[in-house]
């Protein structure tokens, strides 16, 4: 028999994830007329996860949130800092134990259509994390993988067809599916459905909820779509530049956005209240070459309410044990 995926207790608040100050970095070769250099992907990065918890990052293209979101599924490892997954520090290890833990951190793509393999039948696609993870028999992984099918609602005639065969909603059910194969315990999720259609996007957003209070998973949810994070997330980072420029429950977000790149993010997403007017914050500038962050804050750039302090000192975080901003300005409203 095929065993079942364990739910995580409803009370369980102990951490699965922790990571302390991560840092990736990559160096750069050069050309024939430049030369090489360092890029700071992403610098100082904490975060904490529970079980049936969903922590959203957010941020522009280049701000560092899909290469933190590898790191933390151990895709990639971290230049500095350290990783915690279900208590086991991550950090140097490899081989064996590594594998092992792979298995409590899975990750699923933005883009359904490129994610699966176009030669395989989505039965062989969702067997093979098994094949090559467990020693499970060839009759178990075919139970596990329509079981599994049912989990994330397509039926069992589908197992036998090919991934060009369904919609992109489908497909990336599919992703889903396989993702929990191997009973993780965290899931990474890189902008799962951006690629969809809006008609689309709530019924997957609504099968991971389910997903999540069934099996007592968390995510990490990565995105530039703060409507979507507004459905799905309790806590959520705001990324610029490779640092976490704001960190607080999804509420406090939403409702008192302190940094200034937060709220210029949150006057792009739109409002379904059409008698609801918002001031739009346009920011002007492209965002800064991470070869060469400017001095002092990196926002500092594009920032409308900059001042000099900004353009020398880098700002802490600053804030309460759960609402924090990396902002001068914000510490000068405070004081």
């Amino acid at each position: 028999m095929t065993p079942a995926i364990s739910p995580v207790p409803a009370d369980s608040e102990t951490p699965v994830l922790f990571a302390d100050d991560l840092v990736k970095t990559y160096e750069v070769g050069g050309g024939l007329f430049s030369k090489g250099g360092t890029v700071r992907a992403v610098t100082g990065v904490s975060l904490k996860l529970a079980p049936r918890k969903t922590v959203a990052v957010v941020g522009e293209s280049g701000s560092g949130k899909s290469t933190l979101g590898r790191m933390l599924a151990l895709i990639e490892p971290p230049s500095a800092g350290h990783l915690a997954i279900d208590g086991i520090d991550v950090t140097g290890v490899d081989g064996h134990r590594l594998k092992m833990l792979r298995r409590s951190v899975q990750m699923v793509f933005q883009n359904p259509y490129g994610s699966l393999n176009p030669r395989q039948t989505i039965r062989k696609t969702l067997e093979e994390p098994l094949l090559v993870n467990t020693d499970q028999t060839p009759e178990e992984r075919r139970a596990a993988a329509l079981a599994m099918l049912a989990h994330v609602g397509l039926r069992p005639e589908h197992a036998d067809r090919y991934p060009h065969m369904f919609s992109g909603g489908q497909r990336q059910r599919i992703a889903i599916a396989r993702a929990l194969m191997l009973h993780p315990k965290i899931i990474v999720l890189d902008e799962p459905v951006s690629a969809l259609d809006v008609s689309v996007r709530a019924q997957v957003l609504n099968l991971l909820a389910d997903l999540q209070e069934e099996f007592g998973l968390a995510y990490v949810f990565v995105s530039h779509d703060l409507s979507v994070v507004r459905h799905i997330a309790d806590e959520v980072l705001v990324m610029y530049l490779g640092r976490v420029v704001e960190r607080a429950p999804k509420e406090a977000i939403f409702a008192d956005p302190r940094h200034p790149y937060t709220r210029a993010l949150l006057s792009a997403t739109p409002v379904a209240d059409p008698t609801r007017k918002r001031e739009r914050i346009v920011l002007t500038g492209e965002l800064p070459s991470p070869f060469a962050p400017p001095p002092g804050c990196v926002f500092n750039p594009r920032c409308p309410i900059a001042f000099d302090r900004c353009r020398v000192e880098k700002p802490e975080p600053r804030g309460s044990a759960t609402h924090v901003a990396a902002c001068h300005a914000v510490e000068a409203e405070t004081m």
